[in-house]
């Protein structure tokens, strides 16, 4: 461990683990750390008997197949075939290590019933989800939306992207309330209303990246690690380790070496190493972050798929939070034997949302009634913290806390904004190797 380094990173969660990556792979010098004795961190996949010991459970463990048949994301999201992950996937050529399936559908909840996210025209035109007229106005909505280039203001019409506001947007189509949601929890993928009275363009931007992911491969916007989540922070610890990165898990940091108000290194059983930066998670500098609210998250193990999704082995579920007359939006995430997560026969559908109250899992109740007969839960309440400032001056760089969102937008902007804020220089997303392909 002793040495000199650019960066010391602590935490081997996905962002820790993809800086790691990117880091090494333009040329630094990497120390990579963990407190815990296996990779991911709070991002990692276990195995069904290391979840009943994370929810204290262990008293009532019951092996349901083989142990090696269960990779449990402790974190569920999915991929956008066309998001900043997949991107960032094959910039650093780690889909090398890895393999993706197709996510089945997405669907909403609208009282009280699902409806499939349509994926085509064909599919919206036909779909239960709005009304006739409204089907008109918002195809209307989403050619403007589709050809709105922001280099050419003659494709604006009388929308200012900086200043007019999405509410707005809205208006001048004739959207009505239920289109609206759809489009922004579904679609943009908002978790709450915020963004209805802010200038329109990061909307846009979304409904676009939504677009062209189902246009990816044609019949879903997302796909899923075969194997889980926990591939990730594998393949891009790997990544860093072939460009030199050095990796120690079950190691804690006793100390983080301080010098005239910079980060210059940390001590860790009697030994010293130095760095130019320090960088983790939340859990590593509890004196240097705020807590801005909490996420609730439950992993249910089901014998059987979830009604009125056609029978999919995979699938998001965005329930609305004007559906639910919420704040946030809750989510399901579920997958299956297919993706080698679970055993035979088996389902895992895992719940998330911002809680709300002070009676957190009573607020996931409408997802718990809509899976049916449930064979185990595990129920995970998570503080959710941010850094209280930037780190350019301490030389500390700390990551954001997960948010329970189901896809991995904001966890990549993070990371890019760490990355840019470590070395300096602007990353360029564009600068790619390969493709990323699912199985099928």
């Amino acid at each position: 461990m002793n040495g000199d380094y650019d960066a010391i990173i602590l935490g081997t969660g996905l962002k820790e683990c993809i800086l790691s990556g990117l880091l090494a792979l333009n040329g630094r010098k990497i120390l990579h750390l963990d407190r815990r004795e296996y990779y991911g961190g709070d991002s990692a996949s276990v195995n069904l008997a290391k979840l009943y010991e994370l929810a204290g459970k262990s008293e009532g463990f019951t092996q349901i197949g083989r142990v090696r048949e269960w990779n449990i994301d402790l974190i569920p999201k999915f991929i956008l075939a066309n998001g900043i992950l997949v991107k960032l996937l094959m910039y650093t050529g780690v889909t090398n290590y890895m393999n993706f399936k197709l996510v089945e559908g997405s669907y909403v909840y609208k009282s009280g019933q699902l409806y499939k996210v349509p994926s085509n025209e064909a599919e919206a035109l036909s779909s239960s989800l709005m009304g006739f007229f409204q089907k008109r106005r918002f195809r209307t909505f989403l050619e403007f939306v589709s050809a709105f280039d922001f280099a050419n203001p003659k494709t604006w019409g009388e929308v200012l992207p900086d200043s007019t506001t999405m509410a707005e947007v809205y208006e001048n189509f004739g959207l009505d309330q239920n289109t609206i949601d759809f489009t922004g929890h579904a679609l943009a993928l908002y978790l709450d209303d915020d963004y209805l009275n802010k200038p329109c363009a990061e909307t846009i931007k979304r409904i676009n990246l939504y677009r062209d992911s189902i246009a990816k491969y044609g019949k879903s916007p997302y796909i899923y690690p075969v194997y889980g989540l926990g591939e990730l922070p594998q393949g891009f610890s790997r990544l860093a380790a072939l460009h030199g990165g050095v990796f120690m898990v079950n190691k804690p940091v006793d100390e983080v070496i301080m010098e005239a108000g910079e980060a210059v290194g940390i001590s860790s059983g009697g030994e010293i190493a130095k760095a130019k930066c320090i960088v983790g998670d939340p859990s590593y500098f509890p004196d240097s972050v705020s807590k801005i609210g909490q996420v609730i998250r439950c992993i249910c193990v089901l014998s059987h798929g979830i009604a009125g999704t056609d029978e999919s082995l995979s699938c998001q579920i965005i329930f609305p939070q004007n559906q639910l007359k919420r704040k946030s939006d809750i989510y399901i995430c579920l997958v299956s034997d297919t993706h080698k997560v679970a055993a035979k026969g088996k389902y895992l559908a895992m719940i998330s949302t911002t809680v709300e109250s002070l009676n957190p899992e009573e607020e996931l109740k409408p997802a718990l009634d809509l899976l049916g007969e449930i064979d185990e839960k595990f129920v995970f309440i998570t503080d959710l913290y941010e850094p209280n400032d930037d780190g350019i001056n301490s030389k500390i760089f700390i990551s954001k806390s997960y948010d329970p969102t189901t896809h991995f937008e904001t966890t990549c902007t993070d990371i890019i904004s760490l990355y840019e804020r470590i070395t300096g220089e602007k990353f360029d997303l564009n600068s790619v190797k390969r493709e990323v392909t699912d199985e099928e």
